[in-house]
């Protein structure tokens, strides 16, 4: 039993190190709380209309995917991915393990579409998302949207879980925000 602890001890004492980023930290401070994506210029502010930012941090090290999670209140809850591109971008492809995931657990697909959504300096961007319906509770339905779009090169992805109509304008908001603050301040390569 004796031994059992001290391994248990050891690989605990272990485990910071192994997840550890080699390259450090993605995200720099920033003023009023936000957190800069080092290599895209990203900002992932403290807060977002109603939701505040929750965690920041990598996603995927093979890929160099970071990531942003946010939370309001009423569990409307939003992820923001980014990764670099090495070549052109494929929204299904890139969401399709998060598409799988949805329909393994009773997610059905309702809606998919790409729309243009006018960046800051005139120039469109296109924006795909695919939206499941996750549950119906009485008047509410709980979706959970995935949207995808690449700027200056990087993919920039969101993820939405919202109950509608109830939070409709707080997920309009954030998706909003997301792909203007992406125009605005990823540098193209």
């Amino acid at each position: 039993m004796r031994w059992a602890a001290i391994a248990f001890a050891s690989a605990m004492a272990a485990a910071p190190a192994l997840a550890q980023n080699s390259s450090g930290d993605p995200f720099a401070d920033a003023a009023d709380g936000a957190k800069v994506h080092s290599a895209s210029g990203f900002v992932c502010p403290a807060r977002i209309d109603d939701f505040e930012r929750d965690a920041i941090g990598i996603s995927d090290i093979d890929t160099g995917t970071d990531f942003c999670a946010y939370s309001a209140l009423d569990g409307v809850y939003g992820t923001i991915k980014l990764t670099p591109l090495t070549g052109a971008y494929d929204p299904k492809a890139s969401l399709a393990a998060d598409f799988e995931e949805q329909e393994k657990t009773g997610g059905k697909m309702v809606g998919e579409t790409t729309e243009k959504v006018d960046g800051k300096a005139g120039a469109p961007i296109l924006v795909y998302t695919r939206t499941y319906q996750a549950a119906s509770l009485e008047e509410l339905h709980y979706y959970v949207e995935f949207t995808g779009a690449a700027v200056n090169g990087w993919a920039v992805e969101a993820t939405i879980e919202y109950a509608s109509p109830r939070n409709d304008a707080e997920a309009k908001a954030f998706l909003d925000a997301v792909y203007a603050g992406a125009e605005a301040k990823i540098a193209a390569k």
